[in-house]
């Protein structure tokens, strides 16, 4: 655990770093800095998980204008996915403060959720297009699915963009509706989470509240990250950047999953 006036500085410069490298292979920053956040900066548990939604409240409106600007808003698609994720962030907040505050728990959860995305990072190709022929999902279905993947946000620390997207693509959905869609309801989602923990924080003994400081540093630093990583984009080897990425998250994910199995 790194001392207390070294803290936001790392947050920040690691924040940086992640996002540059993340962006450009289409990939949020948020699903690798909780680990980091539980390894180096030594965030406690359960507020490792509102900080780590602070993360994206301070990081994604950048990124959310820029497609504005663009006229891309998600339309539909967007108020699908907040009436999904919404009630389940907060569903997912309370799991985590009343059902998993321990160390050992988190962490097999951290491992469960990781493994597979980064195993999905590894195998996916950035020249992947929507299906011309795919069929898309109904809209209760998608409801009822993005509500599921709030909960999971909820409980570990990120909007649940990362989980929508490649599902929503290869149903047929093009990225061009998916991706400021995805965005905008990781934004909700990231304030109602943040909220609901301040809230549930009022009764707690615990570490419930974010820790405001390095939220903020992370989101300064994925801000900047972002901005960055799209616009060096075009230089830089996507496919490269997913396997890299990738091998490294599921590293991580295995480290958590064994954390999680061991005695205590």
């Amino acid at each position: 655990m790194l001392g207390t006036s070294w803290t936001e500085i790392v947050a920040l410069i690691a924040a940086f770093v992640i996002s540059v490298v993340a962006t450009p292979a289409g990939i949020s920053g948020a699903v690798l800095l909780l680990p980091f956040q539980v390894s180096v900066l030594g965030t406690p548990s359960p507020a490792v998980t509102p900080t780590n939604l602070l993360y994206n409240v301070v990081a994604t409106p950048g990124a959310i204008y820029s497609y504005r600007r663009q006229g891309q808003t998600g339309g539909q698609l967007t108020g699908l996915l907040v009436a999904g994720t919404l009630p389940g962030v907060i569903l997912g907040a309370i799991i985590r403060v009343e059902l998993l505050p321990g160390a050992q728990v988190f962490d097999l959860l951290v491992g469960a959720v990781l493994t597979p995305l980064a195993v999905w990072i590894a195998l996916s190709r950035p020249e992947a297009r929507s299906v011309p022929h795919g069929h898309k999902i109904p809209q209760p279905v998608l409801v009822v699915l993005s509500g599921a993947v709030g909960c999971v946000g909820g409980i570990y620390g990120i909007g649940g963009g990362s989980i929508l997207a490649p599902i929503l693509i290869a149903s047929g959905r093009p990225p061009s509706e998916v991706a400021p869609a995805a965005l905008a309801s990781t934004f909700v989602t990231s304030v109602a989470g943040v909220i609901t923990f301040m809230i549930l924080s009022v009764h707690q003994h615990a570490h419930v509240a974010p820790d405001w400081l390095t939220g903020i540093a992370l989101g300064a630093g994925g801000l900047a990250g972002a901005y960055t990583g799209a616009r060096i984009q075009s230089r830089l080897p996507d496919l490269l950047l997913r396997r890299v990425l990738g091998i490294l998250a599921v590293a991580i994910g295995i480290r958590y999953l064994l954390l999680g199995v061991s005695v205590a």
